[in-house]
């Protein structure tokens, strides 16, 4: 039992701030191109309870993907539908991606500036477990970017690729989005798609923003899932 809160404090701040942050950023962009929708039901907050969907949360500690309550946004109430809802959908895996790379400087800043204390130390109690949520922190961000990029609605890059392409297949890509999750959930699980699209850009991310302590934060994340 001990163990698990030992888990659970040190994921759960870095799990919360992604998820939440990716949600806030949609609506924070769609309230900038003309749909206040987000806004006056109050959801442009970072209190976590505002977003948290309690299932989704949970799938970050089980599986290590997860989601919130989306952000509500009326894309006819943006100036430009089509094009600013690219910018609606890709605000929230850039808000990650930026999110990841704080958190990996902080995390190389810490690792550089604690090298020299005693082990036993008072700041080393401290300095530790902040710095294994910081390597928490650049996985589940790098992992909740590169995921919400898969070209299927409702997902961020499915909602990009809709804005993007032409209206005839737009079309086609929109009406998939009831089924959009199903979709998802069949691919990920049923597929080789994490090993061999998810895990790749994952892995490189990973490498390239924590640099020699890649190791680390692979497996502070390995250690968590157990």
């Amino acid at each position: 039992m001990e163990q698990f809160f030992v888990k659970l404090s040190i994921m759960l701040v870095p799990a919360l701030m992604a998820i939440t942050c990716h949600e806030v950023s949609h609506g924070y962009i769609a309230d900038k191109f003309g749909d206040s929708t987000a806004r006056m039901l109050g959801r442009l907050t970072l209190n976590p309870l505002k977003h948290l969907d309690i299932f989704g949360t949970l799938m970050v500690f089980v599986v290590g993907i997860g989601w919130a309550k989306p952000v509500p946004v009326n894309f006819h109430n943006l100036r430009h539908p089509k094009r600013d809802m690219i910018w609606v959908a890709i605000a929230g895996p850039i808000t990650n991606f930026t999110l990841a790379v704080v958190s990996a400087f902080a995390m190389r800043g810490l690792i550089a500036a604690s090298s020299g204390l005693p082990d036993n130390s008072l700041a080393s109690s401290i300095v530790d477990p902040v710095t294994l949520m910081l390597a928490f922190s650049v996985y589940v961000n790098l992992l909740l970017g590169v995921f919400n990029l898969i070209p299927v609605p409702p997902l961020d890059g499915g909602r990009v690729a809709v804005g993007i392409l032409p209206y005839r297949p737009s079309a086609l890509l929109a009406r998939l989005e009831p089924f959009g999750m199903i979709i998802i959930i069949a691919v990920v699980f049923f597929t080789d798609a994490f090993s061999y699209v998810i895990f790749p850009a994952l892995n490189f991310g990973v490498h390239l923003l924590a640099g020699p302590h890649a190791n680390l934060v692979f497996g502070v994340t390995k250690l968590m899932m157990r």
